[in-house]
Formats: structure tokens, sequence, C-alpha cells
């Protein structure tokens, strides 16, 4: 009976969401739903000099010392998007014991490629240096992102150089984990996203898939089967394959019931019926092996 009613709220909610207009947004509507007794945060730190360059910790309510960390990017095609409208994310991973990293970076127009990365890069460098004084260890450092977040993980993950360039490298990482990640998308058809590459210039060297080696960070990438923003078969079955062809450990997972949007949500209370997400992402964290 409670999982019917579960599944009964769910639908009922992605309703609304469907039907949500611009003056109340769909991530307010789940932040709005979302308890606040289950972690602590620390809000604004600033990993570089610019506005955008913020970050907000999200520490469990009662944390135990030496807890996994995932520092989290949020989707919106390189130009929008704010941390403050994913925290349900940093709830959903504090209330399994993860501490949460949510960062803010620089859009377009501001930035293009690979600036966005450079700022990915630091947020990660901050978290690797100070993630103790919030009962993280940054031993077990993991990096997840949704949408064009994935996109930037990704390449955090697979592409030495933007780790190396602030002392790291993907060998600092745990493992990662996409949602509905954009890895193989040239030559690139939406019109929004064109100019953040430089189209009809956009060099190969952008494309996570064109970075894997084997010894990369394992990999657990999740994906709705009717994306229609971002082709599933193409970019997470794609990827998987050519990790899978490196040896390196790879899991890729795909829902009926939800779709692009909907799959980052499904991470929040009220949806979490749709697909079990959180559930694989938990397990991802605490059954891969610390690099």
């Amino acid at each position: 009976m409670a999982s019917t009613f579960q599944r009964l709220i769910s639908v009922a909610i992605v309703g609304v969401l469907l039907a949500a207009t611009t003056a109340c947004s769909p991530l307010k509507m789940l932040n709005a739903l979302t308890p606040d007794g289950t972690f602590d945060k620390t809000e604004g730190i600033a990993y570089g000099s610019d506005p955008r360059q913020k970050l907000d910790v999200y520490v469990p309510r009662h944390p135990m010392q030496n807890a996994p960390v995932v520092v989290f990017f949020y989707g919106g095609s390189w130009n929008s998007g704010s941390r403050g409208d994913y925290g349900f994310v940093g709830e959903a991973l504090a209330s399994r014991g993860i501490v949460a990293v949510l960062a803010d970076y620089r859009l377009y127009p501001q930035v293009r490629y690979p600036l966005f990365l450079e700022d990915g890069a630091r947020a990660v460098a901050w978290t690797h240096e100070h993630i103790r004084q919030y009962c993280g260890n940054p031993q077990r450092l993991y990096l997840m992102g949704h949408s064009s977040g994935a996109y930037n993980v990704a390449m955090l993950a697979l592409d030495p150089g933007l780790l190396g360039a602030v002392g790291m490298s993907p060998h600092n990482l745990s493992g990662w984990i996409g949602l509905a990640g954009p890895y193989d998308f040239l030559p690139i058809q939406n019109p929004q996203v064109r100019p953040v590459f430089f189209w009809p210039d956009s060099p190969p060297r952008s494309q996570p898939i064109n970075h894997v080696t084997r010894g990369a960070p394992p990999a657990l990438l999740m994906a709705s089967r009717d994306d229609d923003v971002v082709n599933p078969t193409r970019n997470t079955g794609g990827l998987a394959l050519k990790l899978r062809e490196a040896g390196v450990p790879v899991q890729d997972l795909y829902f009926s019931r939800t779709g692009h949007a909907t799959l980052v949500a499904t991470l929040s209370r009220p949806m979490r019926g749709l697909a079990p997400v959180l559930d694989q992402v938990t397990a991802f964290v605490r059954t891969t092996p610390t690099q």
C-alpha cells in the first residue's frame, strides 16, 4: 500500500512539474518539499575571485569522520543554472551519509569552453584541500553531474590536463557519476550550445569520448530511455562501451519512467519512486574502491 501511494504521489508531482510555469519553477517546488533536518549547510564559500566561483557544502546532521564526498555540477546548457536550485540534491546525498559540495561555475556568454571546466577543476581542488574541515575524506572523492554538468564531470575525470592544471589528477578521484550526460555531441545541433563550443569550429578535444584511456576512474552512467534532449544510446551507451573497451570499470543504467529533467529530480524525496537513482549513487559510493 505504501509503495502504491508513493507511486501515485510521484505521478502527481510529475504532472505538476510538467505544468509548472517559469513563475514557479519545478526546481523551487522540489526544494520547497525538501526537509532540512538531515544536514548542516555552509553556503557561499569562494573557490575563486569571480562571483560565480562559489560553492555550498552539505554535511550530514550526524556525520561520521572521513565520510565520502560528492561534488555535484548542475546542467543548463552551460548558459544557466544556480547551485541554490539544487538543494534537494545536497539533502539527498547528506541523508545517505555523504558530504555534498554543490558548485556554481561561470556560464556563457561570460565564458566559453574550456573556461567553465577550469572552474570545475578549481572547485574540485578546493574540495580536496578543505573537505576534512567538514568531516569529509579527500581520498573518497567522487564527482557527479546532470546534463551539461555530467559533461563537466566527465571531462574532469577523463582529461588529465584539467585537474593537472590545479595540481591534481583523475587518480585523485574514486569515481564519477553522470546523469543524462552529453559525451559525444559533434556536430552540435542545439543552437543555444553552438556558440559555447565555437561552432562550426568546435574542437574534437571538447568531447569526453575522445579522452577515454585505461586507468580512468570508475564510472556510473545513468540515463532515461526516452530522453529527447540528449540521445542516451549515442552518449551514455557509446561512452560506456568505450570505457569497457579500455578496461575501465563502468556501469550504465537506463530508466523507463523518467525523462531528461526528471532523472535528476528523482533525487528529491517526492520523486524517488520513479527510479532508484539515489540508491544506485549510494551503492556506487559505498562499494567503489578508494583510488
